[in-house]
């Protein structure tokens, strides 16, 4: 039986991208293609089918996404009912406070020298 006649999976991005995960099925595949996508912490291809249980974790914009399948979908659905097709275990978004504390190179700065490195080295300590 072909994945597309398998009614108890669907493929990883067409999934992720139906319960609103991506925005764009190509950019779920592409997520695939690049290693942020693992189902049950093994890095699958958009092709690998998911069924209802199944963990997906995904690195979407720098934070990580945890999700359970609930329910399957293929064609793309409203927010409300996408929701419920899942369960989301991610971790809350870090505070407005320790992103302001982290240190960022000002726009345009070019590359850092020799020495901006020593010293970005320093302050994570890595470099004693």
């Amino acid at each position: 039986m072909s994945p597309a006649a398998d009614p108890t999976s669907a493929r990883v991005d067409a999934w992720t991208w139906a319960v609103r995960l991506f925005k764009t099925r190509s950019a779920a595949a592409t997520a695939c293609r690049a290693g942020h996508v693992r189902v049950n912490g093994v890095s699958v291809k958009a092709a690998h089918p998911v069924r209802p249980g199944d963990e997906i974790r995904m690195r979407i914009g720098g934070l990580e996404r945890i999700v359970v399948v609930e329910k399957l979908v293929t064609k793309r659905v409203g927010a409300v009912i996408a929701a419920g097709c899942l369960i989301d275990k991610s971790p809350p978004p870090p505070s407005k406070e320790v992103l302001a504390s982290i240190p960022q190179r000002d726009r345009g700065a070019g590359r850092p020298t020799k020495r901006d490195r020593r010293e970005i080295d320093r302050l994570r300590g890595t470099l004693e």
